[in-house]
């Protein structure tokens, strides 16, 4: 009888255990997350409960201008960045030009120069007092702003190619991704079907490539979406430039809040339709990784048409702002960063 017992126990005690072990983890877990959320839920704690409610005066005055900028915004980085990012991220993967091996880590390049920084870059370069204005003027003989038209880099569509050429790599780098996992047979099947390159990437690759595109594209706007240096140096209005602004100049914490509890809602949005994207992903077909990428060999034009479209983003994206800085006196930069942290346009 106690040799029955003495086998039956550890078998009694092991699921004893691993409930105990499993309740702990769920204890940890529950704890972990009351932490991470009491943030977000004070935010809407005084968003809904607000020493002064100036939601009413918000939605009568500010908060429609805010909402429309940072939609547009949000709209204009997106377009541009897919635009880019899918861009290159197929020319690496299946095109075969010159510089294709450097292209496909240099398209990040981008990365290590924050939006602020890259903006203050070009407004020192294209602003009226700049080099570039200074010199169209020496060259034609414009005595002034009034005989000539030049873009304004500090507006809302400057603000857009800023951020979307800082934040293009989320796009790339899992479009790319997602181009490399697929089977080679998919192509070879749709060119024997008589679709030629460009309408084998809309029907079969980028449907494909779809939930990874949409990843990277969440990433890029609520990264957009909680830009402050930028816009704020642009002096576009968006949601984040009005929380700071009811905040820090007009002292209503509660109006703050109401304005980030708005911008929750545009995350909770991005996050459910990325979900949405990905419902379906694990039906896709990866490629089996002893079958090669077979790359299009193209025409010369073409070769020189993809080196175009990866050079472009990463000589407007790094090479110039980073060169710019290097011969920019320090004292002048950290002004900048001092503008853009006290809120000064």
């Amino acid at each position: 009888m106690t040799e029955a017992v003495s086998r039956v126990d550890p078998g009694l005690t092991e699921p004893l255990l691993a409930k105990r072990t499993s309740r702990h983890w769920l204890i940890a877990a529950f704890l972990t997350t009351t932490i991470v959320a009491l943030p977000v839920l004070s935010v809407i704690f005084l968003a809904f409960f607000p020493e002064e409610n100036i939601w009413p005066h918000l939605l009568d005055t500010t908060l429609p201008r805010y909402l429309s900028t940072t939609l547009q915004l949000m709209l204009g980085v997106g377009v541009l960045t897919l635009v880019i990012g899918l861009s290159s991220a197929w020319a690496v993967t299946m095109c075969e030009f010159p510089g294709r091996r450097f292209f496909e880590w240099a398209m990040l390049l981008p990365f290590a120069v924050p939006a602020y920084v890259i903006a203050y870059v070009y407004t020192s370069l294209l602003d009226y007092a700049g080099p570039v204005q200074r010199n169209l003027r020496d060259w034609f003989g414009w005595e002034n702003a009034s005989d000539y038209w030049f873009p304004e880099i500090r507006s809302l569509e400057g603000a857009i190619l800023m951020i979307g050429l800082v934040l293009y790599p989320y796009v790339y780098l899992l479009a790319r991704a997602a181009f490399l996992e697929q089977s080679p047979s998919l192509f070879a099947v749709s060119r024997s079907l008589g679709h030629s390159a460009l309408s084998t990437f809309f029907r079969v690759v980028l449907p494909i490539a779809r939930p990874a595109v949409a990843v990277g594209l969440s990433l890029v706007l609520m990264e957009t979406l909680n830009d402050f240096g930028t816009v704020d140096f642009f002096a576009v209005q968006t949601l984040t430039a009005g929380l700071f602004d009811t905040w820090m100049n007009l002292g209503n914490l509660g109006g703050a809040a109401q304005i980030a509890t708005t911008m929750l809602i545009f995350v909770v949005i991005l996050v459910t339709l990325e979900r949405y994207s990905r419902r379906r992903q694990q039906q896709f077909a990866a490629r089996d990784n002893r079958d090669p990428i077979q790359r299009f060999t193209m025409s010369t034009p073409r070769q020189y048409a993809c080196l175009a479209v990866c050079a472009v983003p990463v000589l407007f994206g790094f090479l110039i702002p980073a060169s710019r800085l290097a011969c920019t006196p320090g004292n002048t930069l950290a002004r900048a960063g001092t503008l853009i942290s006290s809120g000064t346009p």
